[in-house]
C-alpha cells in the first residue's frame, strides 16, 4: 500500500479503540517503526493523536475528532453500502473504485458492526435488466469526466437506422440512465441545439481541446424527460382526461413518465390529466388499455371511444 493508505488505515483503527504500535504494525504487517513514522505523519498534518504510556496505554484519538466529517457513523455507512448495491444494478461505470472503498469500510470495522451491514445490505436488493455492456464503461468514464471538467469532444456517432457513423462536435452536458440504456445530454454545434444520444451508438470520442460553459441549472434528466414527452412541441389545445379507480392503480398512472407530467388534479378515487388530442388517442390509449375495467375513463368521450375501437379491432384479429 502507498504511504496515504497506511495513514488512513491507522486513523479507521484509532477510530474503534484505542491501539498499541505494536497490534497496528501487526495488523498492517508492517514494522513497528513504520508505525511511529505513520503516527508522525499524521501528527504532522494535524490530526491529535493522543499516546499514552505504560500499561493499558497506547494511541488513541479524542472523541471530538472521531465525530468528523472523515469517518462515517453505522448509518452513514449502511446508506453508503446500500447505495453501492443500487449503483452495481444500473450498470455504474466506476464499479472497481465503488468496490474499493467498500472495502475500505469492511476492513477497519470491528466483527459486530461487519455483521450489521451484512444484515443492511442483504435487506435491500435490486432487480433490473442489467444496463450496460462492460464495452460501454470506457465511453461513460470519458463522458462523466468530460462533463464535469467542461471539455468539448469530437464524437462519431451511428443513429438507428444503420447509416456509417457522422463526425460532432459536442458539448457534453451529462448522463442519464432510463431503462437500462445511457444516454447523453449534449450541445450539438452542429445542430446549434442541445440533444440527446444514446452511449452504446457513440464509434468514437476524441477531445478537442476546447471548453464550454454549461447553462446554469441544467439537468440532463429533466431534458431527456422532456424530450420523451410525447407532443411537447406542438401547440395544440389540451384535453381534460378524468379517470376513476382504486388507489393503486391512480398512483401507478400518477408515477408514470407520462401521466405523471400532465398532473393537474388528484381526488380520492380521481385524478385529472391534460393532455394533447394527438398523445391521447396513440400513446395514452395504448397504455390504459391494459388496465381493463380496473379503471373508468369519464372523459373524453373521444378516448373511451378510442380504447373500444382497439379493442374491438384486437377481438376482430383474433377471433378470425
Amino acid at each position: 500500500m502507498a504511504k496515504a493508505d497506511y495513514m488512513l488505515s491507522i486513523l479507521w483503527m484509532l477510530k474503534q479503540q484505542r491501539t498499541t504500535a505494536a497490534e497496528l504494525a501487526d495488523r498492517l504487517e508492517i514494522s513497528v517503526r513504520s508505525v511511529y513514522r505513520y503516527i508522525d505523519a499524521l501528527c504532522a498534518s494535524g490530526v491529535p493523536v493522543i499516546a499514552d504510556a505504560g500499561p493499558g496505554g497506547g494511541y488513541s484519538l479524542p472523541a471530538s475528532f472521531v465525530d468528523t466529517p472523515l469517518f462515517f457513523d453505522i448509518g452513514e455507512q449502511r446508506a453508503l453500502v446500500q447505495a453501492s448495491a443500487f449503483a452495481r444494478g444500473s450498470g455504474y461505470p466506476y464499479e472497481a473504485e465503488l468496490d474499493r472503498a467498500v472495502a475500505k469500510l469492511n476492513r477497519y470495522n470491528n466483527n459486530v458492526q461487519l455483521e450489521q451491514l451484512e444484515r443492511h445490505e442483504g435487506g435491500m436488493e435490486t432487480l433490473q435488466v442489467p444496463a450496460a455492456a462492460t464495452a460501454l464503461e470506457p465511453l461513460l468514464q470519458e463522458l462523466e469526466l468530460c462533463s464535469a471538467e467542461r471539455l468539448t469532444l469530437q464524437m462519431e456517432y451511428r443513429k438507428g437506422n444503420g447509416v456509417e457513423a457522422s463526425s460532432r462536435h459536442i458539448n457534453p452536458y451529462g448522463l442519464v440512465l432510463w431503462k437500462g440504456q445511457w444516454y447523453l445530454a449534449a450541445f450539438c454545434q452542429r445542430r446549434q441545439e442541445i440533444r440527446s444520444f444514446r452511449v452504446d451508438r457513440i464509434a468514437g470520442l476524441m477531445r478537442s481541446g476546447e471548453f464550454f460553459v454549461r447553462p446554469e441549472g441544467f439537468s440532463a434528466r429533466e431534458f431527456l424527460l422532456q424530450s420523451l414527452l410525447p407532443g411537447r412541441n406542438t401547440e395544440a389545445p389540451l384535453l381534460a382526461v378524468t379517470i376513476a379507480s382504486g388507489e393503486s392503480i391512480l398512483n401507478d398512472l400518477c408515477s408514470h413518465w407520462m401521466f405523471g407530467h400532465t398532473l393537474v388534479e388528484r381526488t380520492a378515487g380521481q385524478a385529472v390529466f391534460r393532455m394533447d388530442e394527438s398523445s391521447l388517442m396513440t400513446y395514452a390509449a395504448y397504455f390504459l388499455l391494459p388496465y381493463g375495467t380496473s379503471l373508468q375513463i369519464i372523459a373524453p368521450a373521444a378516448l373511451k371511444q378510442r380504447l373500444a375501437e382497439i379493442a374491438a379491432g384486437l377481438a376482430a384479429h383474433y377471433g378470425a
